[in-house]
């Protein structure tokens, strides 16, 4: 995909918080998995995917559309999750803690290495069951596109636009306007809330290691991804 031809749009620079339809606390709740069909899997397989979007595109050309950069801090980032950086030894646990929900499985830590991840993506993934955290060996500079958690609580009816995952729960798909690129430099890490879409890592080197803390069968049982290019015949990208 050549996005210098595509037409550019631009979205203004957010400010410290936005306002996409809100979502009530109920609905960022997660759900049982039901009858999932186990497939092969992993998440650099996964996050690939995700980066560039497994579908055709429309038949006309896509909109790329530009975002800039956020330097991810804990206040920049709370609307996603959580920034968290170094404490001094011998601080008790509190809230400038990684606050984890890995209550729904076997947890899984663990190193992955990743290779040509290009600062561009078309879609965007969630997991309904888990809280994520990521961070880059060393401290290296990186992104990851994100866009607000939208589950919605499985006794709630009537929810416009809601679709079903094919792992059982339901969300409401994320809006194009709503997506946001955070940079991720120095020694911190992200933690993901529940159901908090995401895109990456994605990284200007060659190749970089991350730490990755799920469940076993997270990229497995619980990876629902949404296409912007197929559904909203959209891209998007970014500058350093």
């Amino acid at each position: 995909m050549k996005l210098l031809a595509f037409p550019q749009l631009s979205l203004p620079p957010p400010k410290s918080a936005f306002n996409p339809t809100p979502i009530s606390p109920a609905r960022r709740r997660s759900y049982p998995l039901k009858n999932p069909s186990v497939y092969p899997s992993s998440y650099s397989r996964q996050m690939a995917a995700t980066a560039t979007g497994e579908s055709a595109a429309s038949s006309s050309s896509p909109a790329a559309i530009r975002l800039e950069p956020i330097e991810a801090t804990p206040e920049s980032f709370r609307e996603f999750g959580q920034v968290i950086e170094a404490l001094p030894d011998g601080d008790e646990f509190g809230p400038r803690d990684a606050q984890l929900d890995i209550s729904r499985g076997i947890p899984r830590f663990y190193i992955m290495n990743l290779e040509d991840r290009p600062i561009k993506f078309s879609a965007i993934a969630h997991h309904a069951s888990v809280t994520q955290c990521l961070g880059s060996i060393g401290g290296h500079v990186w992104y990851l596109g994100v866009a607000r958690p939208s589950l919605v609580d499985p006794g709630e009816t009537g929810v416009e636009n809601a679709a079903k995952s094919r792992w059982g729960h339901s969300y409401v798909p994320p809006a194009v306007d709503g997506v946001r690129v955070f940079k991720v430099s120095g020694p911190k890490f992200l933690k993901l809330d529940r159901g908090t879409w995401h895109a990456g890592p994605m990284f200007l080197e060659k190749t970089m290691d991350f730490y990755n803390l799920e469940l076993s069968n997270t990229n497995v049982v619980d990876h629902t991804t949404h296409d912007f290019l197929k559904k909203n015949n959209a891209v998007f990208v970014f500058d350093e």
